[in-house]
């Protein structure tokens, strides 16, 4: 099953859990619902990120997509309002997600530009002290930690 696939899945358990949870307070039997719907929301967003889809896309689609079919669905079935600016905000907010989706397609072929030869090297990144930190596969090298290493080495 492709990424995208389980993506869309991770997504409505979501939806179906949250919107779930708001039912839940006239209908106590549908903790249930609640707590599957998260369970299963997360297992399939674990099997996307373990086909190679980069976490802050997949995260970044599966939380604004969560947000944006909830306030739909629940405006359609709990009567909830839905004025213009929750209105502006979807669309700020698919705008975000496309802008994050762009980034990360750009920053891919980045990666793979240095890491297929093209940039005139040997392909193993070797120009300094620092590439373990600039090679985001690398062993131990977190991406939050990878510009402290550079100040440091530096």
């Amino acid at each position: 099953m492709s990424a995208w696939l389980l993506l869309i899945g991770a997504i409505l358990s979501e939806v179906t859990a949250t919107l779930s949870l708001r039912g839940a307070l006239d209908h106590s039997a549908l903790y249930v619902v609640v707590v599957a719907g998260y369970a299963l929301s997360f297992g399939f967003l674990a099997l996307v990120l373990r086909r190679g889809m980069g976490l802050g896309v997949a995260h970044g689609i599966w939380a604004a997509c969560g947000v944006v079919l909830t306030a739909i669905l629940s405006a359609l079935l709990f009567g909830e309002a839905f004025t213009v600016p929750k209105a502006s905000g979807i669309v700020l907010i698919a705008a975000g997600v496309a802008v994050v989706e762009i980034g990360s397609h750009r920053a891919r072929g980045t990666v793979d530009a240095r890491s297929d030869g093209s940039d005139g090297s040997d392909g193993s990144g070797g120009s300094g002290g620092s590439d373990a930190a600039d090679a985001p596969h690398a062993p131990g090298a977190l991406g939050a930690a990878a510009p402290a290493r550079r100040r440091e080495d530096a």
